[in-house]
């Protein structure tokens, strides 16, 4: 692996939260991917949604199958431009650790839920969830991961949650940027969102390839499939044009940032958090990207067959932390013993953690009455 002096360098870390020996064998930024990859959160995301509730069909995907594309985005990425792989497979793996069951519907709920109690978003929730709620080494909570995975899973944060965050909440304090390969995961976490969106949303039928056909970047990189190869059934053109539109847009992502990067020049890690973001479109391709966002913002995610599902997740979600909130005891033991120290954020995070079919079982054992235990 060739790495750029911009990169983040494995023997440069600024470190774990707890001191350990490191591996003989793996580099700080591959154990972080390997301790990620064997959590019991990552397990979960099998049956986390992306869009479609999980039961509604298993061709759709789900949060763990939109994790692994994002990671496979972003080491091409990587490699292009120069970064650690490792490091920004490990932020792609770990990136949607704290989202709750029913996708958006469920955290926009449960963070209604805990409006009185600090709120809650998924973003910050990943990060607890690697520094707090795993529960499998004997000497630390978490998984003690190094600041700069624990870095690039922090997307977003405000002023007031960083101010508790210590070292990882600085940047946002002093208006940083992260590492590069934080960077790059966000925009591949895009690109893969997106697109694969498009292609669930034609396989469930509430969209339509007439309807794309007004989308530019759709319509063009179609085009190209049918001047390349004629008339072909819809499943064909549809994967052949969607793989179009993913390679242009990391192309065109890797040609911009490379061209920003050598304007900047930054002498190591350190020389890119003062720097403005370094990773982008071209103007030009963000503009169609922010087309096709649009519409499946108003033609997917507001379709009345998605909210109607969403208007389901969202009770389920209330009902549940209204339930737990109520009585403590009806939680596991674990969730209980947490509760003793702060109640809501105890709910919160138990409810976080459920898979969408766990939580739809849940909310029967408590609501319905002919439910067997």
């Amino acid at each position: 692996m060739t790495l750029a002096r911009y990169a983040a360098w494995p023997e440069h870390t600024r470190g774990r939260r707890v001191l350990e020996d490191e591996s003989p064998t793996r580099n700080v930024f591959q154990r972080d991917r390997d301790r990620i990859i064997h959590s019991t959160a990552f397990r979960r995301l099998e049956y986390k949604t992306q869009v479609f509730v999980n039961h509604e069909g298993d061709l759709f995907r789900t949060r763990l199958t939109h994790s692994i594309e994002v990671a496979q985005l972003t080491r091409g990425i990587a490699r292009t431009l120069g970064l650690h792989e490792d490091l920004a497979e490990a932020i792609a793996l770990a990136h949607d650790l704290g989202h709750t069951p029913f996708g958006h519907a469920g955290q926009d709920a449960l963070n209604h839920c805990m409006r009185a109690y600090g709120g809650f978003e998924h973003n910050l929730q990943s990060l607890r969830v690697v520094d707090v709620l795993e529960k499998r080494y004997a000497a630390f909570d978490g998984l003690n991961l190094s600041f700069e995975v624990r870095e690039g899973i922090l997307k977003h944060c405000s002023r007031k949650n960083a101010e508790q965050l210590g070292e990882v909440g600085e940047r946002f304090l002093n208006k940083q940027s992260p590492s590069l390969e934080a960077q790059i995961t966000n925009f591949a976490d895009e690109i893969a969102y997106n697109n694969h969106d498009v292609d669930d949303g034609l396989r469930s039928g509430l969209i339509t390839i007439a309807q794309l056909s007004q989308i530019e970047l759709f319509a063009e990189n179609m085009a190209q499939v049918k001047q390349r190869y004629g008339a072909l059934e819809d499943k064909r053109l549809i994967h052949e044009t969607i793989r179009r539109m993913i390679n242009a847009l990391v192309v065109d992502l890797c040609q911009q940032s490379l061209q920003q990067i050598a304007e900047h020049q930054p002498a190591d890690i350190d020389a890119v958090r003062n720097a403005p973001y370094l990773v982008s479109f071209s103007p030009a391709l963000a503009e169609k990207n922010h087309a096709l966002k649009q519409f499946l913002r108003t033609h997917l995610y507001q379709h009345y067959k998605v909210n109607r599902m969403s208007a389901k997740a969202q009770r389920i979600i209330e009902e549940l932390f209204n339930a737990f909130m109520h009585t403590p005891k009806l939680m596991p033991d674990e969730h209980q013993l947490a509760a003793k120290l702060d109640q809501a954020r105890a709910v919160a995070d138990y409810i976080a953690g459920m898979t969408d079919r766990y939580a739809i079982r849940e909310h029967r054992r408590l609501f319905a009455v002919e439910e067997h235990w």
